[in-house]
């Protein structure tokens, strides 16, 4: 076997830097706090949400890919990191807004540590941030769990996607994984400061590949359609009761 070793990505950052970073890479006790969250979380979950999961063989078996789903609610994030295990737990990487949950040094250690959040700045994400997270999805082999609406819905309906999903992976042979996530807005939308017991429900579709779309605007509206097709089919799937009989709750711990 051979060791290729090359120094951290983040070498040298300021502590309050490196929280804020997208070149931060967890360390030793990043990896400890996130396991024990990602137990809690679970626990969480099945406790007060009963979340039951299908499709769970459209998961590829390890990373690169990436997770996308509608976005009404704080709890979206954690359903999806919550179904992921082994390499790809530990590798799942959040991209959750700057504003919200970096823009204080309390939280900001919650998301970094905790919740393995990359910041995405709404509004001025620059070029060189999009290149960074593609290239870190790619070479560090992560899982990136993202919303391509771009923000929480505020009435229960699915938003349009925005084209930096097709930034990310066009012209890749990254997977993108649709789901679609029901009762997350019942219990906790927008508008409440804590979340409610309610049932959450999960369905995972086939995974969509776009190795063969040009990586320039163009492509990246036609990835961004094509997840959006995914993701409202499995809504549509969802209502009607097609995964009625496939619901169970997520493997083990």
């Amino acid at each position: 076997m051979e060791w290729k070793l090359r120094p951290a990505r983040d070498l040298g950052l300021p502590a309050a830097a490196r929280l804020r970073s997208l070149n931060r890479e967890p360390g030793l006790i990043g990896v400890a706090v996130n396991a024990l969250w990602r137990q809690l979380v679970r626990f969480y979950l099945r406790l007060f949400h009963r979340l039951s999961v299908t499709g769970m063989e459209h998961l590829p078996t390890a990373p690169p890919f990436v997770l996308i789903a509608n976005h009404a609610s704080h709890l979206d994030a954690l359903t999806l990191a919550s179904v992921l295990r082994g390499p790809s737990a530990r590798n799942a990487r959040a991209l959750a807004a700057g504003e919200t949950f970096f823009g204080s040094a309390g939280v900001a250690m919650i998301a970094a540590y905790a919740i393995n959040a990359f910041p995405v700045w709404r509004g001025r994400t620059r070029q060189g941030d999009l290149a960074t997270l593609r290239a870190r999805l790619t070479e560090d082999a992560l899982v990136y769990i993202l919303f391509p609406e771009g923000t929480r819905t505020r009435d229960g309906t699915m938003a349009r996607f925005q084209p930096g999903i097709g930034a990310l992976v066009a012209g890749t042979e990254v997977p993108i994984v649709p789901c679609v996530i029901e009762g997350a807005f019942a219990a906790w939308p927008p508008q409440r400061r804590w979340p409610r017991p309610g049932r959450l429900r999960l369905a995972i579709g086939p995974a969509l590949r776009f190795a063969d779309v040009v990586n320039e605007r163009a492509g990246w509206i036609a990835v961004a359609s094509s997840c959006e097709s995914a993701v409202r089919a499995l809504g549509d799937d969802l209502r009607r009761g097609v995964w009625g009989g496939d619901r169970r709750p997520p493997p083990p711990l």
